[in-house]
């Protein structure tokens, strides 16, 4: 299976969870997974929602996993007809006020922590694009930086702060061994062959989270990333231009922020205001 995900040149994420997938199908039987059937699908599906507690859009994926390794591996037929895929559920995302983030941001664990925050918010950029950032996708010249293979393996621009340069230069400039490729490299000196992990930038998500008090809002990584596309919209920013800095596929994607967007929602009067009441009412 592993070769069949990498022949097709998916992401390392995507490879990670569809084997982590087929993983806990075989374990939740206790049987090699080529052994099981389309009866043993179905109750993992089910067990999925009632035993496992999984959201519908994790029960998607886990079944895409589970028919990628069927058809593509084992290349048997799957229906699905008998597999139905369960309705996604839409969601919006929680949004920060700009004075908001700006507490996060301050509220940093580290001055590093502070500087991956503030790259999240500045660039809008995923946490697993933050992570492989490297030296040379830095542009100051031409104030952008470069973001290489990010979801969908598709290359974009994003545009490169002023205040976010300033940082990146002093964080630069306090390193004792200057990396050579990765612009956040691994360990606490940041000395390592490869680039920090996700759960770096998770973690400092959640310090600076828990000291801004927020941590009612369940701020995250990607919270950062809605915000960026939020607050644009409402600083007047058109939706092309952000789905292009955001990488979407689909302008359908970015559309969501208009439900998101205060500017948006109060330039809308509701119908109750243009209606007249009298001002002797029974009461």
């Amino acid at each position: 299976m592993l070769e069949e995900l990498e022949r097709r040149n998916y992401a390392p994420r995507t490879i990670e969870s569809y084997l982590h997938a087929v993983q806990h199908f075989s374990q939740h039987f206790n049987r090699p997974p080529d052994g099981l059937g389309l009866e043993h699908i179905r109750e993992y599906q089910a067990a999925l929602f009632k035993k496992y507690k999984f959201a519908p859009n994790t029960v998607n994926q886990r079944l895409a996993a589970l028919r990628f390794f069927y058809v593509k591996t084992l290349k048997k037929a799957w229906n699905t007809a008998d597999t139905p895929y369960p309705k996604r559920v839409f969601n919006l995302p929680m949004i920060l006020s700009q004075e908001e983030v700006a507490r996060l941001i301050d509220s940093a664990l580290t001055p590093f922590h502070r500087l991956l925050l503030m790259a999240l918010y500045a660039t809008g950029m995923r946490r697993a694009e933050l992570t492989r950032l490297k030296i040379t996708d830095v542009d100051s010249k031409r104030m952008v930086i470069h973001i290489r293979g990010g979801k969908g393996r598709k290359d974009r621009d994003v545009m490169l702060s002023p205040v976010l340069l300033a940082a990146l230069r002093e964080y630069w400039r306090g390193l004792k061994c200057k990396p050579s490729e990765w612009l956040f490299p691994g360990t606490h000196v940041h000395a390592a062959d490869y680039p920090i992990s996700g759960k770096t930038v998770y973690h400092a998500c959640q310090h600076a989270t828990q000291r801004a008090g927020l941590q009612h809002k369940k701020v995250h990584p990607h919270t950062l990333r809605h915000c960026f596309a939020t607050h644009l919209l409402e600083a007047g920013a058109d939706l092309r231009t952000i789905q292009m800095l955001l990488g979407h596929r689909d302008l359908e994607e970015t559309t969501i922020y208009l439900h998101l967007s205060q500017r948006h929602l109060s330039a809308t009067a509701s119908p109750l205001d243009a209606l007249s009441f009298g001002k002797n009412r029974d009461k």
